[in-house]
């Protein structure tokens, strides 16, 4: 089964220095039929102005991965770290028992950024921290950028999930299997996408359960993010 949820669908919100997408109900936006997509519980595409940003708020028992598209935001964190992160670069935050951060951005143009949170396999872990630069990864095939299934480069997380990066040249394919009880997430970052025969455009969501081979096709080009989470809710 695959599911196309429009990008028009996404629900907007608009502050004075961020405009947001929720993929998923988050903050303001409830929607009880769209809470999760197994063990993901949160898709945020956050644009951020410049000289703006989160100010220190806590978090507890959530794998919480960023992805920067534009722009360099600035960290600050109760575990000590402090630094920037830039366009290509994954951050990873295990809020585990609980910790406070910052994330701002403190240059003047506008941040693009990808917001998930991951339900954990287990509760009140010890934080974590980590990032790592994927400017350079390869195209045409799926890109393990965090991992809790031991994939080689990955970002070790603590959930049994992988969230893969892809830029599909055109007319190139991927094939994927996906095994019981799990699905897949796709988002469009831009271009096209044919998924099992299924067209997707930019900002389009495939939520895909029960589909032993998975074909991803592009006419034109792609570039797209791919989650691959158990569907049975760890906690």
């Amino acid at each position: 089964m695959i599911r196309k949820i429009p990008a028009n669908a996404r629900h907007k919100a608009e502050h004075d220095w961020l405009t947001t997408y929720h993929l998923f109900s988050f903050a303001m936006y409830f929607d009880r039929g769209n809470m999760n997509f197994g063990a993901l519980r949160v898709f945020n595409d956050d644009y951020i102005d410049g000289e703006n940003g989160f100010g220190a708020h806590s978090h507890d028992n959530m794998e919480i991965i960023t992805i920067v598209h534009k722009g360099t935001l600035t960290h600050q964190d109760s575990m000590g770290n402090t630094g920037t992160i830039g366009k290509g670069e994954v951050q990873y935050m295990s809020a585990g028992t609980g910790v406070t951060h910052a994330e701002v951005n403190r240059e003047k143009e506008q941040i693009h950024l990808y917001q998930i949170w991951i339900m954990p396999d287990k509760q009140n872990l010890t934080p974590q921290y980590y990032q790592k630069d994927f400017s350079d990864a390869p195209k045409n095939i799926l890109v393990p950028v965090a991992s809790g299934q031991k994939l080689e480069g990955a970002i070790s997380i603590q959930t049994s999930s992988t969230i893969y990066i892809s830029q599909l040249e055109s007319g190139k394919t991927i094939r994927n299997n996906l095994e019981n009880d799990r699905g897949l997430f796709i988002y469009i970052k831009e271009g096209g996408l044919i998924i099992n025969g299924k067209e997707f455009e930019k900002e389009d969501q495939a939520r895909i359960m029960d589909e032993p081979e998975i074909i991803i096709k592009t006419l034109n080009g792609a570039e797209f993010i791919a989650i691959d989470v158990p569907m049975k809710l760890p906690i």
